[in-house]
């Protein structure tokens, strides 16, 4: 056999593969979608249908109508993006400072910066309720981001510094130089060109805030300020049943804005990961 059938036979040997590999991920989301589409009498039929033989759009009209879904839907979009906006606009103004001035204990600040980072969250949970408590946010929707804020600015810290640091400082110095102020630089020039590291910090925190449970389900007792993942599960879940239809249409409607995220964004992510991974 030629080299050449022998690198095509590769080829298709590892595209084969991949494919199986794309598949075995990707059934646990069909059987998700599917089962949010199949009547009840279907759920627990057996042998199970692979596909709904009664599609039926009337558990997404259930959930949407009849429970506090919206509501819970709502608290996460608010707690999401505020923990979003505030991570951003401290990050970005922080890893400036560490990746352009020079003082004592600029380096010390990093390192502490990345060592809260590693921290396990469970470990904090005790400290961080009875500060929230302090301030007088607790059961609020602000107490989320205040929690939130913790654990993603760190890693937005870290990796808004590396394209920061990749950025040629004499870009900068030359904007001065015309007259720029500093801030005007830092938005004329720093921020355009840190632009894919900002989207993959923006898309890392929403999805932390809008997945979490741990935290919410600490922080937060009153139903009407629960998030999705909490409120989803104290209402479709009890000890004796689980109302497995409902409980699948709430989850394809809370993957639908991270999978909207994550295909609008997905370029970005790819490059700021790959540059956070290489430069510091």
């Amino acid at each position: 056999m030629s080299r050449g059938w022998i690198a095509i036979a590769k080829k298709t040997a590892r595209s084969f593969g991949s494919w199986i590999v794309v598949l075995i991920i990707s059934f646990p989301l069909f059987w998700m979608v599917v089962t949010a589409l199949k009547p009840r009498v279907e759920l627990l039929q057996i042998p199970p249908t692979i596909f709904p033989r009664h599609p039926t759009l009337g558990h997404f009209a259930d959930l949407l109508l009849r429970t506090p879904f919206p509501v819970y839907f709502l608290n996460s979009t608010f707690v999401a993006l505020g923990t979003t906006v505030v991570v951003l606009v401290v990050g970005t103004l922080g890893a400036h400072s560490l990746a352009r001035f020079r003082y004592p204990g600029r380096e010390w600040m990093a390192r502490a910066v990345l060592f809260t980072y590693l921290l396990p969250h469970v470990v904090i949970v005790i400290p961080l309720y009875l500060l929230v408590a302090k301030l007088g946010i607790i059961n609020t929707p602000f107490s989320l981001i205040f929690t939130y804020t913790a654990f993603a600015l760190p890693f937005g810290l870290w990796l808004l510094r590396s394209f920061m640091s990749a950025i040629p400082p004499d870009l900068e110095s030359a904007a001065l130089v015309d007259g720029a102020s500093r801030m005007e630089a830092f938005f004329d020039i720093i921020l355009p060109l840190a632009l894919p590291g900002i989207l993959t910090t923006a898309l890392f925190t929403f999805i932390l805030a809008w997945n979490e449970y741990l935290y919410a389900l600490v922080m937060v007792s009153k139903d009407l300020n629960k998030t999705l993942p909490v409120g989803v599960i104290s209402l479709l879940t009890t000890g004796f049943d689980v109302d497995w239809s409902l409980l699948m249409a709430a989850s394809v409607l809370m993957s639908l804005p991270l999978v909207i995220l994550f295909g609008v964004l997905q370029k970005h992510l790819t490059r700021g990961f790959g540059t956070g991974g290489v430069k510091g």
